[in-house]
């Protein structure tokens, strides 16, 4: 019987590769959440200082109303660049948050895109609400008379309600509500997302929809601060 033996020499050219090292998982989007949610709080703020037709002594007096508006050019500047810093750092967020429910759920979950959709809209919105500033408040700023008293009227009641319409954020909240319920992210979170989340779609839909601001304002911000603090689990998986 003949034996035939075959050797298989090692190859000096092929170097043996390390196993590549997880991906960190980076926490910017979730801090970008609670920025959008501080400076939410600023919209709040910022244009509750633009508040000349809401003075009861002037009320129904235009020409009045647009001497007051003329001294809250400040107001409008920083209500502004406020809001619209919000609106893009509330962007940056909703797309994390979709990233984070879609590595966790099912694929094809819809929670995942509607999550994104409320805070996008919220966002659009937002913008929407500053986009009168720069026709009225540098015409305030300079007092060059071009604004009408029955425009100036009209302006301080869109800045008085369109930058709250945060109704949207609702149907965020209660996604993440849904997703904690699939175990998807922390319980705490989802309980957070049904009454804050709840209670924005619940005053968005009745007639004081412009109140949805400061319930939709605090579930983003509590709900940021808990992904970027309060995810441990999920960051080391």
């Amino acid at each position: 019987m003949t034996t035939i033996s075959t050797t298989h020499p090692v190859r000096s050219d092929v170097v043996e590769q390390p196993a590549p090292a997880p991906a960190r998982r980076s926490r910017l989007w979730a801090a970008s959440g609670i920025g959008a949610g501080l400076a939410g709080i600023g919209t709040v703020v910022t244009s509750s200082g633009i508040n000349a037709i809401y003075d009861r002594s002037i009320a129904g007096q235009p020409e009045a109303i647009l001497e007051r508006l003329h001294t809250q050019a400040g107001w409008m500047f920083a209500f502004h660049s406020i809001t619209v810093l919000g609106a893009i750092l509330m962007i940056v967020f909703a797309a994390g948050l979709h990233r984070r429910l879609a590595s966790v759920l099912p694929t094809g979950s819809a929670l995942p895109l509607v999550a994104f959709a409320g805070l996008l809209g919220t966002a659009v919105v937002s913008v929407l609400g500053t986009g009168l500033n720069t026709e009225f408040m540098l015409s305030f700023a300079a007092g060059d008379g071009l604004v009408t008293a029955s425009s100036a009227v009209m302006y301080n009641h869109w800045t008085g309600t369109i930058p709250w319409l945060w109704v949207l954020t609702g149907l965020s909240g209660v996604s993440v509500h849904l997703a904690a319920r699939a175990r998807a992210v922390p319980r705490w979170l989802g309980l957070v997302g049904l009454v804050l989340g709840g209670l924005t779609l619940l005053v968005g839909v009745s007639p004081f929809q412009y109140l949805a601001a400061v319930p939709g304002v605090l579930w983003l911000l509590v709900t940021a601060v808990g992904f970027v603090a309060g995810d441990r689990a999920h960051r080391a998986a």
